[in-house]
């Protein structure tokens, strides 16, 4: 006869999910999203679509006495043809506050991209279960925290005691937006990207509208924060804008602008971050776009460099430098109207002794490691007392 506790199913609602900005009802389940229907309605590009449906900071929050939980998840893996295989998304347990669980869940559907071609194929595979136990029998606090670079259907929850939706626990809501770096890239787990780690620290909700390969300045994206409530807002800028050779100089900076200009729209005096590029020395001097280095694929490696020509700055194309000398004018410039807007040199995050320190792995992202020296000093800066987003008790 088994032993195995009866489990109880609850219907899987957006009152349970905190970090989305909106839920799409599939033929399985829910589809947490990043960016709103009407954003998305304004995209056309395959790469952001992608990156608005990985759940980078998408968590379900629950109230209960449960020992037991499971989830069925219908997860989207990404291979990269010719690069190494990527491991399993991560799902993070957390108990009041505290992690208490890691696991991963197989199957799913798996999505090949060809990197020198630029097609895509999406395989239809099985569901997957993700199941924590040993759990303490007293009421707590449970938060299961999503892959964030994984798309993640939720199919069903099932647990061996009733849930309710955590209550609002007056923490204020730091609303980001960045690149990869700022959605995870190589992060170990999600509740261990730099603005997970940072929020943690400080105390605040976060709502991580960082979107891998895709801070562009997209209008659309500028109007979702525009409509987000938020207490706190920071905006990460630039890597993007050169590897992907999206824009020269003078149409970036009237891009910065009228991107600053939305966000004021729908909060005028909320406290709000520019934050300039990280270090990364293949584009520091040098424009993009970014490529694929075909030796390293040939060695099973994936890394990038910079194709494009130092020489091609007096012409207006971006680099890494340009960026922070111009959003460091820019924020200069408007904080004579705007006092709550404020400016972070993102070298301050990761500059040259850390890069010699901690290499960019692929020339481009950072490691678990430096996700975590990135995310205490951006706490530490922008949070703690006296700093552009400071929480008060810090």
């Amino acid at each position: 006869m088994s032993t195995r506790p009866q489990l109880l199913t609850t219907p899987l609602t957006e009152d349970l999910l905190r970090g989305a900005l909106d839920v799409e009802r599939t033929e399985h389940g829910l589809l947490p999203h990043r960016l709103p229907a009407h954003a998305r309605a304004r995209n056309t590009d395959g790469q952001l679509a992608m990156a608005e449906s990985q759940p980078s900071g998408v968590r379900l929050v629950m109230r209960t006495r449960a020992t037991v939980v499971e989830l069925d998840t219908l997860p989207t893996k990404r291979v990269y043809r010719g690069a190494p295989p990527r491991p399993d998304g991560v799902y993070d347990l957390l108990v009041d506050g505290r992690l208490a669980g890691r696991a991963s869940v197989t199957g799913g559907n798996t999505l090949t991209i060809d990197m020198a071609t630029g097609s895509a194929e999406v395989r239809p595979g099985p569901l997957g279960t993700l199941r924590f136990s040993g759990l303490s029998d007293g009421p707590k606090d449970l938060e299961i925290w999503l892959p964030h670079n994984e798309t993640t259907e939720l199919v069903a929850l099932r647990t061996d005691a009733p849930v309710e939706p955590v209550p609002d626990r007056g923490r204020p809501v730091w609303l980001h937006h960045g690149s990869s770096i700022s959605h995870g890239s190589d992060a170990a787990s999600p509740t261990t990207t730099w603005p997970a780690l940072a929020a943690a620290h400080s105390g605040v909700e976060l709502v991580n509208l960082g979107f891998g390969g895709s801070a562009l300045l997209d209008p659309f994206t500028a109007r979702a924060l525009r409509d987000t409530p938020a207490d706190r807002i920071s905006v990460k800028v630039g890597i993007n804008l050169v590897n992907t050779d999206a824009m020269r100089l003078r149409a970036f900076t009237p891009a910065v602008h009228g991107f600053l200009d939305t966000i004021r729209e729908g909060h005028p005096t909320t406290p709000l971050l520019v934050v300039s590029p990280i270090l990364c020395p293949i584009h520091e001097k040098t424009p993009g776009p970014s490529a694929p280095d075909r030796s390293a694929l040939g060695e099973g490696k994936l890394k990038f460099s910079a194709a494009g020509d130092p020489a091609e700055t007096a012409a207006g194309k971006l680099t890494l430098s340009v960026i922070r000398d111009e959003l460091a004018r820019i924020v200069e410039q408007r904080t004579a109207e705007d006092p709550n807007l404020h400016h972070l040199d993102g070298r301050e995050l990761y500059g040259e002794a850390d890069s010699a320190e901690l290499p960019l792995p692929d020339a481009l992202h950072p490691d678990a490691a430096t996700h975590r020296r990135i995310g205490a000093r951006f706490a530490k800066l922008a949070f703690d007392a006296g700093g552009p987003l400071a929480v008060a008790g810090r």
